[in-house]
């Protein structure tokens, strides 16, 4: 299995990004992967999942974890920790001091984020749904 950092102004990276939001998360609303910073993981030559990373809109000096998802077939083998790990080097490449992000009803993300070392925190502001866990890490 590779996870490579792919190029989203490539059309056909779009594409490939479009279908592994759908295949991985068939009831969200795909999203718009024209900003930020994304991966995908292959294994075979086959594409099972991908992840992202985007400058916050609130924080200056932060980044948020968004979408990532594995084609069922292949989850439990760690992948999510490794897409994890990937965004937190890109975001002290970037010169961040935080990386933030939530869960929603999802046991394994929320573990795999604590796994990385990530700690809940309750924003002053809440930016999404009712019932969200929110995320953060201090980067070094």
């Amino acid at each position: 299995m590779k996870i490579h950092r792919v190029d989203k102004r490539q059309d056909s990276v779009q594409m490939r990004l479009s279908v592994l939001q759908k295949k991985c998360l068939p009831f969200d609303k795909p999203y718009d992967t024209t900003d930020g910073y994304w991966w995908i993981a292959s294994q075979d030559g086959v594409d099972i999942g991908f992840a992202g990373l985007v400058h916050s809109s609130r924080w200056s000096d932060c980044c948020n974890l968004i979408r990532a998802g594995v084609l069922p077939d292949h989850r439990g083998q760690g992948i999510q920790k490794k897409f994890i790990r990937v965004r937190i080097r890109q975001a002290k490449a970037l010169k961040m001091n935080w990386i933030v992000t939530s869960t929603y009803d999802n046991p394994a993300s929320a573990n795999s984020l604590i796994a990385c070392g990530f700690k809940m925190f309750n924003p002053s502001v809440p930016w999404m749904a009712k019932h969200t866990s929110y995320w953060r890490l201090k980067l070094d």
